[in-house]
């Protein structure tokens, strides 16, 4: 383990800042779906804008060494003209200042799914003007902080959000189609390639990648038509975000079957090679479980998460492709996530010799719902699940793997989307009933040694 390896917490601007309409911030789409839903919302979160200072301090007295979080753009960007909000661009240098003097890292998501409504009402992400916008939002973002940071994402998640709002439906916009699904996923990796492009271009010191959520694909049996199924799966959960970043090329047999019964003419080719010329320089790869999978046996696709707790209530089918199926000899999280370590070190490995960049594990972690008006949390779960996966870790770099760091989800509770407050992740318990106050979880300490041990502390084993 280098002396350079990165340690700490990820968040995300829309789950931990609150101040949804403080200091002149535009609205997001997240702001306007809960709120015209009537859903638990994020207005107050964890108040991150105005407890920043106290949750970095507490990562430093952590010894964490690094923060992965995200600009918010409706902070940044007051309209579709690209005025800019000075007072937004104040809160993130202080946010940068802060992290500087307590020697902590930012490594920066540009987007973490709070586009501003002002776009939405244009089409979101299927309206392709959006990817123009994004660029701008990243050179201004890349102008303003560029001198503060180092590791720069342009996205974090493409699949889920895209996904998630435009096929499943149960995020904003909420559509189920599958066409708008095709238009959007392109959008999104057309803006990233943008965001790099533009990077490049303007000579900004640092690095520049992408972070997805991976779930490595595993078959149930060794079968040719278990593989035929296990590669529907993986161009569906990683590669047209992964090949397409990394390798500047969406899979052509992804689209060769999606085009039998889709129109794929917003394909154009000159965006398609810029695309191609700008792929990024790491990966960010978020891990919660693996995606294990046998061929299609029949039945309409269902795209079912879990957003309740109860378990038993996920279900992944996509006609003619693939079927996501448990395995009954390991252990489910109340939110039906498998909890498979062995996962990460496979994932990574794959993920190296494939793509040859370096690799950051940006998010990793265990939602639970948790007391937290006791004098401290004994999260004893949350310290063996994270032992295991940064074991995992351990394992991949000792076959090779250039992983230069760890994120624990999150340093601190906050906000769970659909979630609400109820699913649990942090280091630290953030009791929302009472003034946001902050108490750091067993898992805090233990992380803390863990660090200062340079990872000597982690029960080892082989998968």
């Amino acid at each position: 383990m280098n002396n350079n390896f990165l340690w700490g917490g990820a968040t995300a601007s829309y789950q931990c800042e609150g101040a949804w309409n403080v200091d002149d911030k535009a609205e997001s789409m997240w702001d306007y779906y809960l709120h015209e839903a009537g859903l638990e919302n994020g207005d107050v979160a964890s108040d991150h804008y105005h407890r920043y200072e106290e949750d970095i301090r507490m990562m430093k007295e952590g010894g964490q060494n690094s923060y992965r979080f995200s600009l918010s753009w409706p902070r940044i960007i007051k309209n579709r003209q690209g005025d800019i909000n000075l007072k937004g661009i104040e809160f993130y240098q202080n946010l940068l200042d802060t992290c500087k003097k307590y020697d902590i890292e930012p490594f920066v998501t540009l987007y973490h799914w709070d586009l501003p409504q002002y776009w939405e009402e244009t089409g979101g992400w299927l309206d392709h003007d959006v990817c123009a916008a994004f660029e701008h939002y990243a050179k201004v973002c890349y102008d303003h902080f560029g001198d503060k940071i180092t590791n720069w994402t342009t996205f974090n998640e493409p699949k889920w959000f895209v996904a998630n709002g435009y096929k499943i439906g149960n995020y904003p916009p909420g559509y189920q189609d599958t066409q708008k699904t095709m238009i959007a996923a392109y959008n999104v990796m057309y803006a990233s390639a943008l965001g790099v492009k533009a990077f490049k271009e303007g000579g900004y010191p640092g690095q520049i990648g992408i972070v997805h959520s991976y779930t490595p694909v595993n078959g149930v049996d060794e079968s040719i038509e278990t593989k035929i199924a296990m590669r529907y799966a993986d161009n569906y959960c990683n590669n047209w975000i992964l090949d397409t970043a990394a390798l500047g090329k969406f899979p052509v047999d992804l689209i060769a079957e999606l085009a039998k019964s889709h129109d794929i003419s917003f394909m154009k080719t000159a965006e398609l090679q810029t695309i191609k010329q700008n792929t990024v320089d790491f990966i960010g790869l978020n891990y919660y479980s693996r995606t294990l999978v046998k061929p299609y046996t029949g039945g309409e696709t269902q795209l079912q998460f879990n957003h309740s707790g109860k378990k038993g209530e996920s279900k992944v089918l996509i006609k003619n492709w693939f079927e996501q199926v448990k395995d009954p000899a390991n252990e489910t999280t109340e939110w039906d996530t498998e909890i498979y370590p062995k996962g990460l070190q496979d994932g990574l490995i794959e993920a190296y010799e494939r793509y040859q960049l370096p690799l950051y594990v940006t998010e990793n972690g265990i939602g639970v719902r948790e007391d937290v008006s006791v004098s401290q949390v004994d999260d004893a779960y949350r310290i063996a699940f994270m032992n295991d996966h940064i074991n995992a870790i351990f394992n991949a770099i000792d076959a090779g793997c250039d992983v230069r760091g760890y994120y624990a989800w999150s340093p601190f509770d906050l906000y769970s989307w659909k979630n609400g407050v109820e699913k649990r992740y942090g280091l630290v318990a953030v009791d929302f009933e009472n003034n946001q106050i902050r108490k750091p979880k067993a898992s805090y300490y233990w992380f803390k040694e863990m660090i200062e041990s340079q990872g000597k502390l982690i029960k080892r084993r082989e998968f």
